[in-house]
């Protein structure tokens, strides 16, 4: 096995440290964020059973649709507020937030945003 990233490494870490207190239920899932260089995706997650309850991304159909010659944010905005639709329709209104070792800033920020513009509490 090789080195790992320096970059990929730290944010282990931090995914570490906020994974030890950020636990989703039944209640109050968890909202995870995976943001690679041209998607972002988000999950919302029940630990206690291991099911993913809800997700959306930059590829998931009719949204990609909506993201056509918008900017990385705006598209990270709008993939939250088709997350927050789609837990809405399931009976989800709290979640606790996971931002998974990223800093909360960007594109990031702003899929956190369009979630609770939407409706989604956290």
């Amino acid at each position: 096995m090789g080195k790992e990233n320096p970059r990929s490494l730290a944010r282990r870490r931090r995914q570490s440290r906020v994974r030890k207190t950020v636990r989703g239920t039944a209640s109050c899932p968890r909202l995870c964020v995976f943001r690679s260089a041209v998607h972002i995706y988000a999950q919302i997650i029940d630990d206690a059973s291991g099911v993913t309850l809800a997700a959306a991304s930059t590829l998931t159909p009719g949204v990609k649709e909506r993201l056509a010659g918008l900017k990385k944010i705006q598209q990270a905005a709008e993939v939250g507020r088709e997350l927050a639709r789609t837990a809405k329709d399931k009976g989800l209104e709290k979640v606790v937030f996971d931002r998974n070792g990223f800093l909360y800033h960007g594109r990031v920020k702003a899929l956190s945003e369009g979630a609770r513009e939407a409706g989604l509490k956290f």
